[in-house]
């Protein structure tokens, strides 16, 4: 009996304290906004601004870029307006998405253009590259973000040599390049195996010529060696043997060049310090190794492979253009031809890793680029084929001159000037048929030439 009294007594007791920490729950205060409360004097723009970044700094990319388009449109004249202008474009960048990256850029080059002496502009245009660079797509595949991260880069690396994102644009521009030339690589490794001799060399000559820091620039030389080897043309083949000794001294296919050279009787040039300087550091740096489930993996991976790109030697700083991109032969130094026959000519030269191209490359379809091809088998590229036009000529001369010497004459008949008259006419005639036969057989070889390449 006397343990109840207790019991209802702790049973007030928590009654009571229940209602206590309900009260206190129930009067608590709420936060006060600073960026709206009377007593804040930060100016409008600033809070717009602080706002805008915390929604993004949250993924709120939506209300943060209408709060910064908001600042834009509203203090046109604020301090905030270039940061205002970039913050746009990062947060497009960080939201991804190929949509929002194109949006990106154009917020980028924007800012370059408005303000192109802030210390920003720099950033901007490495985000540029960035933008580009993250879209690229496999080497096997469309490479236009490649092509344009290339340009960016380079032109980052022109305007702001000294910047602190330097070193790391510079190697992002040799991964871009190493992306490139094995898209390149890869075609013409198809043509080569299918025996395509042209087509193989029309891609490997500007590859080595404009990516010589390339992992596989001694395998491309060496194609092209045999490629000009099998042509009957060793005079060519061993210059790009030659430059496998000089310029990848290290690589394991010198010692088969070197033998090439012996067995063409060209003497061996020394290796360049500068190559074998460049060689060791890439072998002594480290690289990721290739595991087992690295190739089927990679099937499920949209970006490239860029375990093999350089990580030293200085990148090409050139932009493409059309002529060298679709150049088959290198530039400058000696000319010498092709083929047999008269016409088919082919300009070599000596390139180093890291030199630019010469100018003066002869533009791709020209005649002067056939590998493959024997020019003595076409009639019209022969000798005997401008027979005829030059037997037209030398007719036509001799009527002139009969002509002109019976007129001088003066005490011949009309009769004998009939007589010349005649003749030349008749030359003439024969001359016209000539040329109409020439013609006749050039359009024949033509036409023959054309059932050879198109069978159908």
């Amino acid at each position: 009996m006397r343990r109840f009294p207790l019991l209802l007594l702790c049973t007030i007791v928590l009654v009571d304290v229940s209602q206590c920490s309900a009260q206190v729950i129930f009067h608590k205060k709420k936060k006060v906004d600073k960026s709206t409360d009377a007593s804040n004097t930060v100016e409008p723009d600033k809070q717009l601004y602080d706002k805008a970044m915390a929604d993004i700094k949250h993924g709120k990319y939506e209300t943060g870029r209408l709060s910064l388009q908001t600042l834009i449109n509203t203090y046109p004249d604020s301090e905030y307006l270039a940061k205002a202008k970039l913050a746009i474009a990062d947060s497009y960048f960080r939201e991804g998405g190929t949509a929002n990256t194109t949006q990106a850029i154009a917020g980028y080059k924007d800012f370059i253009v408005f303000f192109p002496f802030l210390p920003e502009a720099a950033y901007a245009q490495m985000q540029v590259a960035m933008a580009n660079y993250n879209e690229m797509a496999k080497a096997d595949r469309d490479n236009t973000h490649a092509k344009a991260a290339e340009e960016e880069f380079q032109t980052f690396l022109q305007k702001y040599p000294k910047d602190p994102l330097a070193p790391q644009a510079e190697q992002r521009l040799r991964d871009v390049q190493e992306v490139l030339a094995e898209g390149q690589f890869r075609i013409a490794y198809y043509y080569y195996l299918k025996g395509d001799r042209r087509a193989a060399a029309g891609r490997l000559i500007p590859l080595t010529r404009r990516y010589p820091l390339y992992s596989k620039s001694d395998t491309a030389l060496w194609m092209l060696g045999d490629i000009f080897e099998k042509s009957e043309r060793k005079d060519i083949a061993s210059n790009y043997y030659a430059q496998i000794v000089r310029n990848y001294p290290l690589s394991p296919k010198v010692p088969d060049a070197k033998g090439k050279l012996k067995q063409f009787g060209v003497p061996i040039p020394q290796p360049d310090a500068k190559a074998v300087e460049w060689m060791t550091a890439e072998q002594n740096t480290p690289r990721p190794k290739e595991s087992v489930f690295h190739k089927p993996m990679d099937l499920f991976h949209s970006g490239p492979d860029i375990r093999t790109a350089a990580e030293h030697g200085l990148p090409n700083m050139e932009p493409e253009t059309d002529s060298s991109a679709n150049a088959d032969v290198l530039s400058g130094g000696n000319r010498s031809t092709m083929g047999s026959g008269t016409g088919k000519t082919g300009i070599v030269a000596t390139v180093k890793p890291g030199e630019a191209a010469p100018e003066g490359t002869p533009a791709a379809g020209s005649p002067s680029e056939d590998v493959n091809s024997n020019s003595s088998s076409d009639p019209s590229t022969t000798p005997a084929a401008s027979a005829p036009a030059a037997t037209e000529s030398s007719s036509s001369d001799t009527a002139t001159s009969q002509g002109a010497a019976t007129e001088a004459n003066g005490g011949s008949s009309s009769q004998s000037a009939n007589g010349t008259t005649g003749d030349s006419s008749k030359t003439d005639s024969n001359s016209t048929q000539g040329s109409n036969d020439s013609n006749q057989k050039e359009s024949s070889s033509k036409k023959k030439g054309l059932k050879k390449l198109i069978p159908w």
